[in-house]
């Protein structure tokens, strides 16, 4: 035993105490990190979960909320239809009384107003099944300009167009394509009470095309500029807030996106950019008979 002692030199043990403290430092770290990584992937999986009954929950409300709206716009048809046929009841029984009628009319008015407000919430927060087929921007838009120009000159509003040099054919719902640029043409018109320029303009390339409508008019504040996309936020008498927030669900539906640009005193412009996928073919014209 003492011969072994002797032999053994002393610092023969360091090698072997370091590389155990290596292997120890080693583990300590590793464990730190799955520690780190662990608590970080159980914060994730909570947010998931909570972003989840947050989606359950709003999907829920939508469900609930489109159904009452429902149920309110079906009594309310037949409270407007009997006012109605009240309203014509009073004028040929008493005819002098035109207080009354004064008053039938104004009820079957805001009767009304509210059907359209139940008719614009419906559209809003129902579930929107795109309809989608090859069509030509640059028709879209032209039939649109045709349709709105009578009420463009009524308000002394010169209605200018830029289309596309080339055919820009895309899969779109052109239904929806249509309540969207009409909404920002209302918008531009509503704007400019005293007469002004609205200008459509498409932009496309291989990947994406834009649909920009601009109008002369005094412009958005900044600090309403962040707001203007909100369900129900109207800053126009008798607007119901809702027609710049559908305009852009109907941009996302079809997986692009509604943004503005608005510079005080001299104008604002309103931008649909939509993706373009393959090139879809216009199918050509069926001879007449």
């Amino acid at each position: 035993m003492q011969r072994w002692q002797q032999g053994t030199p002393q610092g023969s043990l360091r090698p072997l105490l370091n590389f155990l403290a290596g292997i120890f430092c080693g583990f300590i770290v590793c464990t730190a990190i799955a520690a780190v990584w662990t608590i970080s992937a159980f914060r994730r999986l909570n947010e998931l979960q909570r972003r989840t009954r947050e989606a359950e929950r709003l999907a829920e409300l939508g469900t609930l909320t489109g159904g009452l709206a429902h149920e309110i716009k079906n009594p309310l048809s037949t409270v407007q239809l009997n006012l109605q046929l009240l309203a014509e009841d009073v004028s040929a029984e008493h005819s002098g009384s035109a207080r009354l009628t004064n008053r039938l009319e104004t009820v079957q008015r805001e009767t009304g107003r509210l059907r359209e407000i139940l008719e614009d919430f419906l559209r809003y927060a129902g579930r929107m099944e795109l309809d989608r087929r090859p069509v030509d921007l640059n028709v879209i838009v032209e039939d649109l300009c045709d349709f709105f120009s009578p009420q463009a000159q009524l308000q002394r509003t010169q209605l200018r167009v830029r289309k596309a040099p080339e055919p820009v054919v895309m899969d779109l719902d052109v239904k929806l394509i249509n309540q969207g640029i009409l909404n920002l043409m209302i918008n531009a018109l509503q704007a400019m009470p005293d007469g002004g320029e609205l200008m459509l303009a498409i932009e496309a390339t291989a990947d994406t095309a834009r649909i920009d409508v601009t109008d002369t008019g005094p412009g958005i504040p900044a600090e309403v500029l962040g707001k203007i996309f909100q369900a129900y936020y109207s800053t126009k008498r008798g607007g119901n807030g809702l027609g710049l927030a559908l305009t852009r669900r109907i941009a996302r539906e079809h997986g692009g996106e509604l943004t503005v640009e608005s510079v005080p005193g001299k104008g604002t412009k309103f931008t649909i950019q939509l993706p373009r996928t393959a090139t879809p073919r216009v199918p050509p014209p069926e001879p007449r008979s």
